[in-house]
């Protein structure tokens, strides 16, 4: 019994790599569901995976995929550094550069958590008492707060006007303000929708994250 109860306390440990990793997976299943469901991309150019419990679509245009491989690896590095506070997905019109949908994706990270080797991101060590390892969460608990974010995503459809002329899409990232910035990125303008509505999506948190979901839009009346 006692074995059974060490191993249930173990799964529902969460550090800041394990936690790092399902916010950055989310990310991933979350863009591409967005692209999959305004058709920024043919439909032929997805399939279906299962994912979090449900069938979640996923590029397997090469080009796209590598390009979201490497801004993931990057969202990845930054999670771990404590820096990323925002990651918004833009929707623009292909010839105007005009904003048609914003969505947000807000970052919240326990200022307390170090990970697992006791530093910090780089490595320092630290002695402070009032930081920690790992917060406690079932994982199953997590998965079904992502499910329902990526099941709203998958219904906007239902309620975000329809996309009536070719659009692209950017990846926006918000980080610590002396966080550097790398070579293969360059600032950008925020991009916002000008005189849209805005509506909030839920959210999930692994307890060292919070990730606060939503997104902006023109209307067709605009």
């Amino acid at each position: 019994m006692a074995q059974e109860q060490q191993r249930a306390a173990t799964s529902s440990a969460i550090t800041l790599r394990g936690s790092t990793e399902l916010v950055t997976e989310f990310f991933g299943y979350a863009v591409n569901t967005i692209l999959y469901q305004r058709g920024v991309y043919p439909a032929e150019e997805f399939e279906r995976k299962k994912k979090y419990g449900l069938g979640v679509m996923v590029t397997n245009e090469p080009k796209l995929k590598e390009y979201l491989v490497t801004v993931l690896e990057r969202v990845n590095a930054w999670l771990m550094e404590k820096d990323l506070k925002k990651l918004v997905l833009v929707l623009a019109d292909a010839k105007t550069g005009e904003t048609m949908e914003r969505w947000t994706f807000d970052v919240e990270t326990d200022a307390e958590i170090v990970d697992e080797n006791g530093g910090d991101a780089n490595g320092t060590t630290t002695t402070t008492t009032t930081t920690t390892t790992t917060r406690e969460k079932p994982e199953k608990e997590i998965m079904q707060e992502i499910q329902a974010i990526i099941r709203q995503i998958t219904a906007s459809v239902t309620f975000l006007p329809l996309l009536d002329r070719e659009c692209a899409f950017e990846l926006l990232a918000y980080t610590d303000a002396a966080s550097a910035t790398p070579e293969e990125c360059e600032e950008s303008d925020p991009k916002y929708v000008r005189d849209g509505v805005e509506m909030r999506l839920r959210s999930f948190s692994t307890k060292i994250h919070t990730v606060d979901a939503g997104v902006s839009y023109k209307t067709e009346d605009d």
